[in-house]
């Protein structure tokens, strides 16, 4: 399957040895404690040759190849090629673990937008823009948000407690060209989904609150 050179989904790896480095999905990568692979991931609990992400016409495939100790998706071990979506969690071994992001939730390269901000604030929510990963307290929202998800709550989350007008945050979040034909209505069901992920670790607290008429902020609680 053909790939825009600017539109490219990426691999991110997170915690282990490979934790923050990235491989761009241009062709297809395998997995595997061998130097031969194309990514190395040096632990006895990982096969020499392990497992294989390939680019095809119906979308990315993930596949073991006959490993020891087995690939999981989102927890659960898989047993044949499997298509992956955006923010799917890969284990290799329970070694590894790598986030996958679609061309939509590629990251930013402007240095000033890879910013570290998860010591932003002291608040209970912290975010790291790079892996696009997300903690209430000590606990990380998995899977990750989505690309939109994410990108709404970074807006809020910079923002520290101050309101953002809805028309700036549809502005920022689909593009200021994209966002004109964006409706109220599609903005308002991204506002529910997030909350939704963020009550599934933090049902007591409303973080993201909506001021009638005005806009949006984020709540977050000194921790």
């Amino acid at each position: 399957m053909a790939i825009n050179s600017e539109d490219i989904p990426v691999l991110i790896g997170l915690e282990g040895d490979l934790d923050g480095r990235r491989w761009m999905l241009h062709q297809a990568l395998v997995f595997g404690r061998d130097e031969s692979c194309d990514i190395t991931i040096p632990n006895r609990q990982v096969s020499r040759r392990h497992a294989r992400i390939t680019i095809t016409e119906e979308g990315i495939l993930l596949e073991d190849l006959r490993s020891k100790n087995g690939t999981h998706r989102n927890g659960k071990p898989i047993s044949g090629p499997v298509l992956i979506s955006d923010g799917d969690l890969i284990h290799i071994a329970l070694a590894q673990k790598f986030v996958f992001m679609s061309a939509d939730a590629t990251l930013p390269l402007d240095p000033e937008e890879l910013v570290d901000v998860s010591t932003a604030s002291k608040g209970l929510l912290r975010l790291e823009v790079r892996s696009r990963r997300v903690w209430i307290g000590d606990q990380e929202i998995l899977p990750p948000l989505s690309a939109s998800q994410f990108r709404l709550l970074e807006i809020l989350y910079n923002q520290k407690g101050q309101l953002v007008s809805r028309e700036e945050v549809m502005s920022r979040v689909w593009g200021q060209d994209d966002a004109i034909g964006i409706s109220e209505q599609a903005l308002d069901a991204l506002v529910r989904r997030l909350r939704d992920r963020l009550a599934s670790i933090d049902p007591h607290h409303a973080y993201v609150v909506t001021v009638r008429g005005h806009g949006l902020r984020l709540d977050n609680p000194i921790q």
